[in-house]
């Protein structure tokens, strides 16, 4: 017996993060090659501390789109996760307060999920005692929230689904949506990830495992994957959210169609819970997996969003696989981190990311690596340096690797009609 697979397409796109407040603000920066990392506001900062950057969403109130009162009963990953919730459902078109709803759900991950909330938490409970804790702490800082409230706001009543795979998680959050859809599951998801992890304690914590950029003398050069002079990830916040639709449903609608979701693949290294396998096997196996999931032959691919933190290890690990996966095709496609841009958002990075790789293909524009001044010995691919390139391209890769072994990569096409 034979599935049918029902084609699955992108009709709605929502982010928020360091490089913008919105899509069209973080594509005129990505287009551009502006950094979005700065020195840290979120909290105060004496000589202890060996890491004073990191990316921040900056300018935005978060009573645009939610009651104060409201608000304080969610966390900051769950305001984040919302605004790009609503940018994608109103991009989107859809009528979500009429129609099917339980045909409609929501998957949206988050790597840590409401650390502020636990912070601010312990200290209130070591400061004051138990009984001053507050009331909504647990609705807070439960890693599921941000997609529990978008369900909740979007009357969404069909799957309902949190991921939590540390980096990968925004990326896994599309792959499980596409495939309810593809085996029709349900006809419409909104899928992504949240993350607002720039806290004391998660600042702290990458900073004493040596993972964090410490160039704190030139935020936005302190991210810069791919080039020798790399020393470590720069901790971001953000959300993106994509909608995810049946192509039969979109088309019968008039939708406008940004992209097509092609293929879904992961893979577990087994290895280490924090460090790559050093040889990109994983990351190999999950391309792979991705590509045959599309039925796309190797030499289709002609740019990848690479998963590209900065850190010593991740990158030359993502090198190797994508030279071994591709052969003497990796010289010829295109793959640049835009994470050199907007720094690393953890469980929110694969949903921004995919929103960079579906408009990279609705456009013809390759967002570009910056701060890449000399690329390490053996990373001889073409990594878009420094300047967004004009290139139509029809099939792109988005990676995203996570601390456990977690490694997801997505296949996006460009849609024609």
């Amino acid at each position: 017996m034979t599935l049918t697979r029902r084609r699955v397409v992108v009709t709605g796109l929502g982010v928020i993060c360091p490089a913008g407040n919105d899509v069209a603000s973080t594509w005129s920066a990505l287009r551009e090659g502006r950094s979005g990392i700065g020195r840290i506001t979120a909290f105060e900062q004496n000589e202890e501390w060996t890491v004073t950057i990191a990316g921040e969403v900056r300018g935005w109130d978060v009573a645009s789109i939610i009651d104060v009162k409201e608000a304080r009963r969610m966390d900051r990953f769950c305001h984040l996760g919302i605004a790009a919730a609503l940018e994608a459902a109103g991009d989107s078109g859809i009528d979500f307060t009429s129609g099917p709803s339980e045909r409609r759900g929501v998957a949206i991950g988050s790597g840590i999920g409401g650390i502020l909330t636990i912070e601010e938490g312990h200290t209130k409970l070591l400061a004051t005692g138990p009984r001053k804790i507050n009331p909504f702490t647990v609705p807070r800082l439960m890693v599921n929230a941000c997609a529990g409230n978008v369900s909740i706001r979007l009357n969404l009543r069909g799957a309902n689904i949190c991921t939590a795979t540390a980096c990968a998680t925004g990326s896994h959050a599309i792959g499980a949506a596409y495939m309810m859809i593809q085996r029709g599951d349900a006809d419409v998801m909104l899928a992504g990830g949240s993350e607002a992890a720039v806290s004391p304690l998660c600042i702290g914590s990458f900073a004493v495992m040596k993972a964090l950029s410490t160039r704190n003398d030139a935020p936005a050069e302190a991210s810069r994957p791919f080039d020798r002079d790399r020393d470590g990830f720069v901790l971001s916040e953000g959300a993106a959210v994509i909608v995810l639709e049946a192509y039969e449903q979109a088309r019968a609608r008039g939708a406008r169609i940004h992209a097509e979701v092609l293929g879904f693949g992961s893979s577990g290294d087994a290895s280490h819970i924090a460090a790559p396998d050093e040889e990109g096997d994983g990351a190999r196996r999950a391309m792979a997996a991705a590509l045959h999931d599309a039925r796309r032959p190797l030499d289709a691919v002609e740019y990848i969003n690479a998963h590209g933190t900065s850190t010593p290890l991740g990158d030359a690990a993502e090198v190797r696989a994508v030279k071994q996966l591709f052969g003497a095709h990796a010289t010829r496609l295109a793959m640049s981190s835009t994470k050199s841009m907007t720094g690393h958002a953890l469980g929110a990075a694969g949903g921004i990311e995919s929103v960079a790789t579906i408009l990279a293909l609705r456009d013809g524009v390759l967002p570009p690596t910056i701060n890449l001044a000399a690329p390490d010995d053996g990373f001889d691919l073409d990594f878009v340096p420094n300047t967004a390139r004009e290139k139509r391209i029809a099939v792109a890769i988005n990676n995203s690797f996570g601390f456990g072994g977690h490694n997801t990569s997505l296949v996006f096409g460009r849609f024609d009609g």
